[in-house]
């Protein structure tokens, strides 16, 4: 009998990793499931439309210098495969009632796209038709800074993930909407490098 509880909760205890937090400055390490949220019992709506949050996941490529050093260079970002096709897209899923908007992207992320970082200003919101569906969503995008990569991930049977630079994801991704939201994230890393540099 002990042995039968030991291995069912080691079982559940693998589908959970360990996430620390700030709340109002205080570091904290709070349990995350690593299993996807199922059902839509929880789905936000506003007037007939489902609310659609996600982020488009970047890095920096590290570059050498002439003297070995590594430098920043070129923007990334992680594109998914769609969990039925081969569609590539940025990870993207539902709203729910019990989550702020972030905390939702962030989430879906980690579910879709296997990685973890900082969920930064929003991108903008966009009504789009679901082609699957026919019906209307809207959609808010974050970009996030990743700074994790997970080997596990609860979508990893599923999905593909392939980092690409942002020129090529918008030759890839088919979704107009989402292309628009990496529009706005490489305008807004431009302006950022040029303030930086002062030029």
């Amino acid at each position: 009998m002990g042995l039968f509880l030991s291995r069912k909760l080691a079982n559940i205890l693998i589908s959970f990793y360990w996430k620390k937090v700030k709340i109002a400055g205080v570091q904290i390490e709070e349990m995350v499931s690593l299993a996807s949220r199922t059902g839509r019992h929880l789905q936000r709506y506003d007037k007939g439309c489902r609310q659609v949050v996600g982020c488009i996941p970047y890095r920096y490529r590290k570059n050498s210098t002439s003297d070995g050093e590594a430098a920043e260079g070129e923007l990334e970002v992680l594109l998914i495969s769609s969990q039925k096709g081969n569609a590539m897209m940025f990870p993207k899923g539902g709203w729910e009632t019990d989550e702020s908007m972030e905390e939702a992207a962030l989430r879906e992320t980690i579910e879709e796209a296997g990685v973890k970082g900082e969920v930064q200003k929003s991108l903008g919101h966009w009504r789009y038709k679901s082609k699957s569906q026919g019906t209307y969503h809207d959609g808010f995008m974050f970009p996030l800074l990743v700074n994790e990569q997970l080997e596990s991930w609860p979508e990893k049977n599923f999905r593909r993930r392939n980092w690409v630079s942002a020129s090529e994801a918008k030759d890839i991704c088919p979704h107009g909407w989402m292309k628009e939201a990496l529009e706005v994230l490489v305008s807004r890393e431009t302006c950022m490098k040029v303030e930086a540099t002062g030029a």
